[in-house]
């Protein structure tokens, strides 16, 4: 029994050690003038709806768990809803709905680009925003959509995987595949059959089906937010607070938000769990269906007895924080003899600096910052720079943190709990509130990520797609990220090396691994040859641990499912595509088409001079089939 405890204490501390390692390399990297890593994602997508059984498998794993409301996906991540489910995440103001037995990867999904797999079955999405540098694109088997305008949009992939639907209720887009490009406007539902080349037809918008009116429905919802008019619309989950709470004015924060029937004890970032999503690193989750934009933008305030959210300045696109929150106590803190390392935790109030715990720009820390709270670019530079860069670690005790003396709202728990994703509220810690109020402030998180910290508070399912299905090749027009080892790989490479008794050993290698495209895409060119980019490589979990400059090779996909051929110098699941050729015929085809769903459109029903025109949503009453899945 000692034994064990020993170890565990030799654990700790070696984990302690890795991570003063990382933010030592940090703080020698900008010391010398030399960039960080690059900085994380702004935007991330969140799953606020799911009805029946959703399934989640994050990036690089190969374990499927079960969704968990209110976790940040993002590039990498998978999820199924399987037959007679359906679920919708949200990114900024974009919403997408899954329908029943549909496979959706995030290839892609940064500041300025969302790239989703759609292997099988149907998602409907509709873009509220649009900027001249985004990009919006659905991978299929045999064809890629990318979005041109902001609109409603439904694409289908039947199970076979050699067909697949572009409808359009408003907008526009462009389908390209099989060497050639297609263009599809309002009012067009295009359809797609076969691989290598493509068989187009258009067709008239189908008779609404159920799918199409959940998914109006939820836009109706959307639409009816009150929130809007206090937040930006591209704050993820802004849309359930008007149902969970309520707006007032406080002259101190301007506008801020309410959340009603919380129970006793309620507190900012206690009722969830902490799980590890790269790059950020550690990330809280809020149990509550409203807790994803009060917990990734704005401060808590405590104001006449209770909490309120001030959401900040209405920024265009606010920057996503993994937790606004600072840690007290630092490495080897405990709460009391025999309970062993605890973490402890408070929300920053407003005006309050936000300092990562996850390696970024100075750059960076400004934009999370100005678009989360109302502060100045000095007021950052001079926190930033004297805790960061001149490794002056009091100057963050030497602020006074306003939430940090509030009895109620530290809270903690211990090394294991955190760790190991389990429910805050159900283990907290027994705690001196006096010596929590005055204990130092730290910026870094003395706790090693496991593999349960990656997979989160899921419960592991059988439910997932066919193995088909997931290693079903899909068209792009873009190179995406490369997919992340699995995690036990990862931090294997990250942090264990050999070394030889009595020879001295060089550090280690920083060298990232040869950039790949990701499996499971083909790149099709779309008129100009797709953006050359080298994907972004992402920190090791170990946040700052250098990895070996070859990595374990990737385990095989499930047996007994056929890849394709390997090209040579390829990816077995990589297939280039022939480039888009301009032929005479194809145009005269595709011309005659189009003159003929014109003239078949059904006219507009004449409204009336005294009231505003209806959306252009139109229905006719006859329903074509969609295709089988």
């Amino acid at each position: 029994m000692k034994t064990h405890k020993v170890l565990a204490v030799l654990m700790a501390l070696a984990g302690i050690l890795l991570f003063a390692s990382s933010l030592m390399a940090q703080d020698q990297d900008q010391d010398q003038g030399q960039a960080p890593a690059q900085d994380p994602p702004g935007r991330v997508a969140r799953l606020s709806f799911s009805d029946g059984s959703v399934s989640f498998q994050p990036g690089g794993e190969g374990d499927w768990v079960e969704a968990v409301r209110n976790r940040p996906l993002t590039t990498g991540d998978n999820l199924w809803a399987d037959k007679n489910s359906r679920a919708e995440f949200q990114i900024g103001s974009t919403s997408v709905r899954m329908d029943s037995e549909t496979s959706v990867t995030f290839l892609e999904l940064d500041d300025h680009t969302t790239q989703l797999r759609l292997s099988q079955g149907a998602v409907f999405f509709r873009v509220r925003h649009l900027d001249d540098q985004d990009n919006f694109e659905i991978d299929t088997p045999n064809s890629a959509f990318v979005v041109q305008r902001t609109g409603e949009y439904r694409v289908d992939v039947n199970a076979a995987g050699d067909e697949s639907d572009v409808t359009i209720w408003q907008g526009r887009g462009e389908v390209t595949g099989g060497g050639a490009s297609y263009t599809v406007v309002a009012g067009q539902r295009a359809r797609f059959s076969g691989t290598s080349e493509l068989d187009h037809e258009i067709d008239q918008l189908p008779g609404n089906d159920d799918f199409d009116e959940f998914a109006f429905s939820r836009d109706q919802r959307e639409d009816r937010a009150e929130s809007s008019n206090y937040i930006s619309t591209e704050t993820t989950g802004y849309e359930d607070l008007d149902e969970y709470g309520k707006w007032r004015y406080e002259a101190d924060y301007g506008p801020v938000w309410t959340p009603t029937a919380v129970p006793v004890g309620w507190a900012p970032y206690r009722f969830g769990h902490w799980v590890f999503v790269e790059p950020w690193g550690w990330t809280w989750v809020e149990d509550e269906p409203w807790g994803f934009a009060p917990f990734h933008y704005g401060r808590w305030a405590y104001v006449g007895g209770g909490w309120c959210w001030a959401p900040g300045p209405i920024a265009v696109r606010p920057v996503f924080a993994p937790a606004l929150v600072a840690f007290v106590g630092g490495p080897g803190f405990a709460v009391g003899v025999g309970f062993g390392p605890t973490v402890a935790w408070f929300p920053l109030a407003p005006r309050e600096v936000f300092v990562p715990w996850y390696r970024t720009s100075p750059r960076y820390v400004n934009n999370v910052n100005i678009t989360n709270t109302r502060v100045t670019v000095t007021q950052v530079t001079n926190v930033y720079n004297t805790t960061i860069i001149n490794n002056n670690t009091t100057n963050v005790t030497r602020v006074t943190y306003a939430n940090q003396r509030v009895p109620t709202a530290i809270t903690a728990v211990s090394h294991d709990t955190f760790a190991n994703a389990r429910p805050v509220s159900a283990n907290l810690a027994k705690v001196d509130t006096a010596r929590l109020a005055a204990a130092p402030v730290t910026r870094a998180i003395p706790v090693q990520p496991s593999r349960q910290s990656v997979l989160g508070a899921g419960r592991p399912v059988t439910l997932k797609p066919a193995a088909a299905v997931v290693n079903r090749q899909v068209v792009a027009t873009r190179t995406p990220t490369a997919p992340r080892e699995p995690f036990e790989q990862r931090y294997n490479a990250a942090n264990v090396r050999t070394e030889k008794p009595g020879v001295v050993q060089p550090p280690a290698r920083t060298t990232p691994p040869e950039s790949r495209p990701a499996p499971n895409t083909r790149l099709e060119e779309q008129g100009t040859p797709p953006r050359a980019e080298e994907p972004a490589n992402r920190p090791a979990p170990s946040q700052g641990n250098a990895r070996p400059e070859q990595a374990p090779p990737r385990p095989a996909g499930p047996p007994n499912v056929p890849r394709p051929p390997a090209v040579s110098g390829g990816h077995p699941l990589v297939r280039q595509a022939p480039p888009v050729q301009e032929r005479p015929e194809r145009q005269q085809s595709e011309q005659q088409k189009f003159n003929t769903w014109q003239q078949q459109r059904p006219a507009p029903a004449p409204r009336p001079e005294s009231r505003p025109a209806p959306a252009p949503r139109s229905s006719p009453p006859s329903h074509e089939e969609r295709p089988h899945k």
